[in-house]
């Protein structure tokens, strides 16, 4: 394998923990001791003893021999090896410096000239060797760096420049199979166990060879899957486990921003799988179910710090539930807040179960929507008897000076007449309305997202002692439909008049514009959402459910419904990226007005078109 070849440009360099060579003027000094060794290797050659690991390929670049090379005209021959060595060609070929010149001594033993000119190619021949272990942070520059010692090696063995440059390659190849072993190991997963794993390997290689890029990468790579483990452990709850997989991967490299994220993120999977835990305790004591939220709690108690508000709550709920009365059906009431005022209405939905997604025979059906299954409900709940509203929103704003996402970055999307598109407008938020303007205190409160929502159903939980959450889908589902089982909530034929608001042939903007694709023949009065509560109530006695705004849920985004739940629980996955909301609204198609449409959006998003309502355990 021929080597390429490295011309000597600027000052020379050598590889960290590495000694390096002397200059060339410095290497001149001691004209003796050089002409011997250059005459030992010029009559008498030792066979190599380079370390030899690998291939034939590796072979190839370690077994160096002298080219032959014929003398003809030794001032043409010197010119030759004056301007190869110039340009650093010092041994590869019968043309190249060094074995040019040493074929000029042979012919001419004891020429002076001859003797200073391999003097400088020794020394650019060492210069080389370190400039090119220097930069060997890749194979082919150690292979490089190798076939420099080889020529080194073969022709001034005991030269103690040499020595040092054959000492310092050998630990470069050692530092490479070291590396080359705990790669291995990385692939295999063996990450830190003791003398076998892949941070052993590459400490044996730093050892060796401190300045190695591929030892830091390598450490980098174990330090990530450990990482990687401990937020596995999390997302499990094993979060005494986690701590110590995240210790074992502070012991690889001093990175304290890495393991400061890899921290945060195990707490903020404690928070989220407390607060879930906490869900489905306050869900089960819905059921009446006392065992499930004893285990919920326990679990909180195991994993939670000590007096975390989460297991506070969930422990009182369960004292109290024993002794909690009875709601009856379609009963409407509404809890009070600290400062004597009321909550939202809310109305009793009845337990029951029905059939969730669409059937195989809608000819708008999405794979979304599907497959139908039955989810049942084994108690009731109450849910919102209408969207929340502004008025209800802002005493919350104002009580607790929360600020919403639109309200923090400044911006919304609202529906604009003039072009009739939805655009992203500036200073809009959860006070304007549909298209920007401020909105009434009992209009559908708009441009929140479902976090938003969560805050304000936490704040009243916090308020009333009663836990209040954004709906699962399927209780959304449930309660829309009503016990019915139409392509619509209202049926399968076109809505009745009063029915809800929705998109209309017959509506009409302020700017003279009419919906593309809307209910023929219907009309409901309204471009943009109307004031809560306006329609008709549904069979549970709830308003709006089937239109004037989309509304958040609690579930995150699922292709389909396999494997979804059938008791009627949110579908969640902890951090999900992308949020469902149901329900038409005052845009909505006929496509959209089924009763199992369903759509998403991230957790950002903030519209003229979703809104929400709460449920509150019983």
């Amino acid at each position: 394998m021929r080597a390429a070849v490295l011309v000597i440009t600027g000052v020379m360099v050598a590889a960290s923990g590495c000694q390096p060579s002397p200059s060339a003027s410095n290497a001149s000094q001691q004209p003796e001791r050089r002409r011997e060794a250059i005459a030992d290797a010029r009559t008498s050659r030792a066979p190599a003893q380079v370390r030899i690991e690998g291939d034939d390929a590796l072979a190839e670049v370690l077994s160096w021999s002298l080219p032959d090379v014929r003398i003809d005209d030794p001032a043409r021959a010197r010119a030759q090896a004056r301007r190869a060595l110039a340009r650093g060609d010092l041994f590869e070929t019968p043309g190249s410096a060094i074995p040019l010149l040493i074929a000029l001594q042979k012919r001419e033993p004891g020429n002076a000239q001859d003797a200073r000119l391999l003097e400088k190619a020794q020394a650019a021949l060492l210069a080389q060797a370190w400039i090119a272990l220097a930069g060997g942070d890749d194979l082919a520059s150690l292979r490089f760096a190798q076939r420099h010692g080889s020529v080194l090696r073969a022709l001034w063995p005991e030269h103690p420049e040499v020595v040092r440059y054959l000492q310092a390659v050998d630990r470069a190849g050692r530092a490479f199979e070291e590396v080359e072993a705990g790669d291995r190991a990385l692939r295999a997963g063996l990450l830190d166990i003791p003398e076998q794993g892949a941070l052993a390997h590459y400490r044996k290689a730093q050892a060796l060879w401190p300045a190695l890029a591929r030892v830091q990468q390598g450490l980098t790579a174990v330090q990530s899957r450990l990482i990687a483990q401990a937020q596995v452990l999390a997302g499990q709850g094993e979060f005494d486990a986690a701590y110590a997989m995240l210790a074992r991967a502070q012991r690889v490299r001093d990175d304290a921003e890495a393991i400061a994220r890899a921290r945060a993120g195990i707490e903020a999977a404690r928070a989220d799988r407390i607060r879930r835990l906490g869900d489905e305790g306050m869900m089960a004591l819905g059921d009446a179910d006392l065992r499930f939220a004893r285990e919920r709690l326990a679990e909180i108690l195991r994993i939670a710090a000590p007096g975390d508000p989460v297991s506070v709550a969930l422990r009182e709920r369960i004292d109290q539930v024993s002794r909690y009365g009875l709601f009856r059906p379609g009963q409407v009431f509404s809890d009070a807040l600290a400062d004597g005022s009321r909550g939202p209405m809310l109305v009793v939905v009845p337990y029951g179960e029905f059939m969730m997604g669409a059937t195989p025979d809608d000819p708008d059906a999405s794979p979304d929507e599907q497959p139908r299954h039955a989810v049942r409900f084994d108690r009731g709940f109450a849910m919102s008897r209408h969207e929340i509203t502004v008025g209800e929103f802002r005493r919350f704003v104002q009580t607790t000076g929360y600020v919403t996402r639109a309200t923090r970055r400044g911006h919304s999307i609202v529906y604009d007449g003039r072009s009739g598109n939805f655009l992203r407008a500036s200073g809009v938020d959860w006070r304007s309305a549909y298209d920007g303007r401020p909105a009434a205190d009992d209009m559908p409160v708009l441009h929140i997202t479902a976090r938003d929502a969560e805050a304000y159903a936490a704040w009243l939980s916090e308020q009333t002692g009663a836990h209040y959450r954004l709906p699962s889908e399927a209780e959304f589902e449930y309660a829309l439909r009503a016990g019915g089982g139409g392509r619509y909530p209202w049926g399968d034929g076109p809505p009745a008049p009063g029915q809800a608001n929705l998109a209309g042939s017959r509506d009409v903007s302020p700017q003279g514009r009419r919906w593309s694709n809307a209910f023929p023949g219907y009309g409901d009065g309204w471009w943009g959402p109307a004031p809560v509560g306006r329609f008709r109530a549904n069979a549970f006695g709830l308003y709006d459910l089937d239109g004037n705004v989309s509304e958040w849920v609690a579930d995150c985004w699922h292709k389909g419904y396999r494997r979804a739940p059938s008791n009627g629980a949110a579908w969640v996955n902890p951090g999900c990226r992308v949020r469902m909301y149901r329900g038409g609204g005052w845009s909505s198609a006929p496509l959209q007005a089924r009763a199992a449409w369903r759509a998403s959006g991230g957790v950002d998003i903030t519209s003229a078109r979703v809104g929400f309502r709460l449920v509150r355990q019983i």
